[in-house]
């Protein structure tokens, strides 16, 4: 939710080192999903359909800058790279095996 009134309530009082960019682009994300949330809520509270066009138009958007963040968290941060690349490939073998087999 936006604090209105303060221009500077986001700013970072210093440089940032990777860590702390990697946590910042984190909350970003989490951002952008909230969001996401948000409008696929008003979409389903509501049958104008001029509005839901809209409102999923916005959460594509807003999934795209999901997309963006995490392309450059994993740019900051190769072990986020690397551990979302392991749990994308066990649900795929998991899919494989039709969800049959055990979680490693």
């Amino acid at each position: 939710m936006a604090l209105l009134g303060n221009p500077f309530v986001a700013n970072v009082p210093k440089q940032m080192s990777n860590e702390e960019l990697a946590q910042a682009l984190r909350v970003d994300m989490a951002g952008e999903l909230e969001a996401i949330i948000g409008y696929e809520a008003h979409v389903m509270a509501t049958n104008d359909e001029r509005v839901k066009k809209i409102l999923h138009h916005i959460a594509d958007e807003e999934r795209r800058h999901v997309g963006e963040l995490q392309q450059l968290l994993y740019i900051i941060s190769p072990k986020d790279a690397e551990q979302t690349e392991k749990g994308k490939q066990t649900i795929v073998q998991q899919q494989s095996q039709n969800f049959s087999g055990s979680m490693q």
